[in-house]
């Protein structure tokens, strides 16, 4: 057989990235699930275990072992789970591990049940779980049969910390068979309590969060979150999977108050004035990239050092005070990181589970660099080429899909956008690759990073994408006449240039694992916008023109169904922001006169939301007359909750009055809270970020309370009042030292302090409402008496109550104010001392007053001054 120099080059080309591909999944940690649910699988490398000693042969090497076996807890409840750890001395070799670990466990009725195992690499351990279900006394009996090793080579499988290392052996060896004896587990009726679970937090809460609060991990997810999701707090029916339309932040908790917890000005915004007139500026504050374990990362403009220009920082705050932790200057070359990676890291024995320390960087992909920092410092840690890629979408946690451009002069993709002159296989094709590839691990190689590089058809990646099912989607408005000249359904330019009418819609699916078109779709019906479309549900769903959105099985391309149309009359046309939202089995549309949720199932309206506005601060209307402030930005779901503000495609002078940020119940539409705060929001760790068009930064969420109490007069005698008075005041950044006030008076109090609105409203007809306030007495004995609640005046956080003490001791005065969504609690304490009785004394016959006349005299001269002062006065007056 003779091979050209063209093949062997082409042959040694291919071995070699296969060897690469291989390597760089032998780096990647078994914690991760990957690529498009479960694609592209690591490589399963078969490890190698011990087996029987075979008939007729005899080891090189024969060893005595020792085996040892435990379980906890003992005694335990029925019901609850027992772990048991076993091993064996002397451990096997790193690229070894042991098979046929046995334990035989026995229950009080005498019924045997068998666990078979291996042990893990290296360490000769195993562990395993069960659930007694008896009272009474269990054994437990731990045999191994005994391994026998061949010479030969052993080489470390995917996933280990030394992924790749081989050990070569000349001589064969053979592990012993050993067994323990049989150990007692006591079951009992009672439960064995382990540590007490700790309860997810009401009040006020910092970071960082301890260890023994492990029950606290389902809220202290990060933003953005780019998955995968679940796990036993994971909303029903909510995609497990990111993608770019979402808007969806689970594993948080997110503000149910309208309170202000910090600001800061990020631009100069707000009504010009003077010769300008009704003129505004209205640029937003700015929203960080990422908060990551409380800590915000936001990129700023500033003056540069030299004086002349401008100059990006980076800064990282307090997400709950805005305290500033650091900031540097975004250097040339870099860009501000825009992803979290969590990089589990590799366990050191292999096949066990990674050991606690993983590592976090934040993550920019751009200008052809991939470029990872430390959240703590904002040093850089790693800065490598991604070439021949210029940027990807990082679309899960630690991978990213990029598209290879090796030529685009294809008509698939100029036909596809405005201006495009081509026309249905009029041009050949472009040639492009998509790349799949990961950003852990320390690799300068780009090649090394790689796990699949398909030929794929586009020079994108698509207009939206689920990577749950792995399709990619483009969406394209199309000119109606041509679907009928061209042979519909098959047509392939954009819209008709001569005449710029668009009145049909055309869809394609890809398949993101083959690179191949899985259908395209044309209808009669135009879309809205490529933006307010999405997919998830196994299903993808087009707003259109005509008022309904229409919605296609992923898979085939078949229509499921069309929506009711929205209300007439703006709604009706289709007007409404160009974003979408999906969560809780529901789609969101952000329609001009209303808010609509769609099930996923059928399409029919879950519900509505209405912002009512002034009958002549707006032109919209809804399908009844009623006025109402128009939408036409995207909102993002949390913690069961939608936040989104008001705004129109093109606002004029004057800004529009009233617009503001919402906060609506995303399973039900019922309004939480308003602010005339309009602004597109980012949340996470109980905090929502808001980049405010009045050139402010808002961050909602709990404050810091302060709570004072004192008592007056300290002593008092047995039967005698005394009055307990007292202050809650917010101790926020925001408004430190006003008063704490009720939820429903908290939109009131916030556009006053902040929003140079009236104390009593718009409408000058609300009342501001204070906190209630618990009132206790403890004596020296312990005992507790209650005083009472009392509520504090909403307008100067005051309180006060009237008490008499029911008898003598020395009381310690306690005011207490619970925690709320808007406050963390606080408390105060005073003290008073009750004494005895005052006892009566003297005659209490009434004795006449005898006054001498020298004091009448006095007296009467004084009224005398006094009326001729007054006649004085009024004369001057009349002058």
């Amino acid at each position: 057989m003779t091979t050209s120099k063209k093949n062997t080059k082409t042959i040694v080309t291919t071995i070699l990235l296969l060897l690469m591909v291989s390597a760089v999944l032998t780096t990647i940690p078994v914690h991760a699930q990957y690529g498009f649910g479960d694609w592209p699988n690591p490589v399963n490398q078969k490890p190698n275990g011990s087996v029987p000693l075979p008939a007729g042969v005899t080891a090189d090497v024969n060893l005595d072992t020792h085996i040892c076996l435990s379980f906890r807890p003992n005694p335990v409840g029925a019901g609850q789970t027992v772990l048991v750890n076993m091993w064996m001395d002397p451990p096997v070799s790193v690229t070894r591990y042991l098979s046929g670990f046995k334990v035989t466990i026995t229950n009080p009725n005498g019924d045997k049940t068998t666990k078979t195992l291996d042990s893990y690499q290296g360490d000769s351990t195993a562990w395993f779980e069960f659930v007694p279900d008896k009272i009474g006394t269990w054994t437990l009996k731990f045999e191994f049969p005994g391994g026998y090793f061949p010479p030969g080579n052993y080489t470390m499988p995917a996933g280990s910390s030394r992924t790749g290392f081989t050990e070569s052996y000349e001589k064969s060896c053979y592990y012993r068979p050993s067994t323990t004896q049989e150990q007692t587990l006591v079951v009992q009726e009672n439960l064995v309590w382990s540590w007490p679970s700790s309860p997810l937090p009401t009040d006020y809460w910092t970071r960082p969060v301890m260890f023994e609060n492990r029950e606290w991990w389902s809220i202290l997810g990060a933003y953005p979150w780019n998955g995968p999701g679940g796990g036993p707090t994971w909303p029903a029916d909510t995609t497990e999977y990111w993608n770019g339309r979402l808007n969806f932040v689970p594993y948080t908790q997110a503000p149910n108050t309208a309170h202000i917890a910090w600001k800061r000005q990020g631009a100069m915004s707000g009504i010009i004035g003077g010769g300008m007139g009704l003129e505004a500026l209205t640029s937003g504050g700015g929203n960080p990239n990422i908060i990551f374990m409380g800590r915000a990362y936001q990129s700023v403009s500033k003056v540069n050092p030299t004086g002349t220009g401008s100059q990006n920082y980076w800064q990282c705050y307090d997400i709950r005070t805005g305290q500033l932790f650091w900031e540097r200057p975004i250097y040339s070359g870099e860009s501000a990181p825009t992803a979290i990676e969590y990089d589990y890291g590799s366990s050191s024995v292999p096949g066990a589970t990674a050991q606690a320390g993983s590592s976090v960087s934040l993550v920019s992909i751009a200008n052809g660099r991939l470029v990872k920092y430390n959240p703590l410092t904002g040093a850089v840690n790693m800065n490598v080429s991604i070439s021949p890629l210029t940027t990807s979408t990082y679309y899960m946690n630690g991978w990213a899909l990029g598209v290879q451009i090796i030529s685009n002069t294809g008509n698939e993709n100029k036909s596809e956008h405005a201006g495009g002159t081509g026309t249905a296989g009029s041009a050949t094709a472009g040639i492009y690759r998509l790349v799949n590839w990961t950003t852990m691990g320390s690799s300068s190689t780009f090649a090394s990073r790689m796990v699949s590089n398909i030929s794929w058809p586009r020079n994108n990646i698509g207009d939206f994408q689920d990577f749950k099912t792995g399709i990619a989607f483009v969406t394209r408005e199309v000119n109606f006449f041509d679907l009928a000249n061209m042979g519909y359904p098959y047509v392939d330019i954009y819209y008709d240039n001569a005449s710029g009418v668009r009145l049909g819609n055309r869809m394609k699916a890809y398949n993101l694992n083959t690179g191949a078109v899985m259908w395209d779709v044309s209808v009669e019906e135009t879309q809205y916008s490529g933006s307010a479309c999405i997919a998830d549900h196994g299903k993808v769903t087009v707003a259109m023109r005509n008022g309904y959105l229409m919605t296609w099985d992923q898979f085939t391309g078949k229509l499921l169904y069309k929506t009711e149309n929205l209300e007439y009359p703006w709604d009706w046309q289709g007007f409404g922001a160009y974003a979408i939202a999906s969560a809780y089995g529901m789609f969101y549309r952000f329609a001009y006169g209303a808010i609509y949720a769609f099930d996923w199932d059928t399409g029919e309206i879950v519900w509505k939301y209405k912002a009512v506005a002034n009958p002549y601060e707006t032109p919209y209307v809804d399908e009844n007359g009623l006025p109402v402030y128009s939408w036409n930005a995207g909102g993002i779901v949390a913690d069961g909750k939608l936040y989104i503000y008001n705004t129109e495609h093109t606002p004029t002078a004057p800004i529009t009055r009233g617009w503001g940020v919402h906060c609506i119940n995303a399973l039900t539409g019922e309004g939480i809270w308003s602010m005339w705060t309009p602004g597109q929001s980012v949340v996470a760790d109980g905090y929502l970020s808001v980049s405010s068009s009045d050139g402010y930064q808002y961050v909602y969420g709990k404050g810091k309370t302060a709570t004072t109490v004192t008592a007056s007069p300290k002593t008092v005698a047995k039967g005698a009042s005394v009055l307990i008075e007292g202050t809650v005041l917010d101790q926020s950044p925001a408004q430190p030292n006003t008063p704490c006030v009720s939820k429903e008076s908290m939109v009131t109090q916030m556009q006053y302090l902040h929003k140079q609105q009236p104390v009593d409203g718009m409408w000058h007809n609300e009342t501001v409402n204070g906190v209630p306030v618990a009132l206790t007495a403890i004596g020296t004995d312990g005992t507790v008496v209650d005083i009472g609640v009392v509520t504090t005046n909403g307008y100067y956080g005051t309180f006060s109550k009237t008490w008499t003490p029911p008898k003598e001791d020395t009381y310690t005065i306690t005011a207490s104010f619970a925690a709320d969504d808007s406050y963390g609690s606080s408390a105060a304490a005073t003290a008073l001392s009750v004494g005895p009785a005052t006892a009566a004394t003297g005659n209490t016959q009434q004795q006449e007053i005898v006054i001498p006349d020298y004091t009448l005299t006095i007296v009467g001269a004084a009224i005398a001054i006094i009326i001729a002062l007054a006649i004085a006065v009024l004369l001057l007056k009349k002058k």
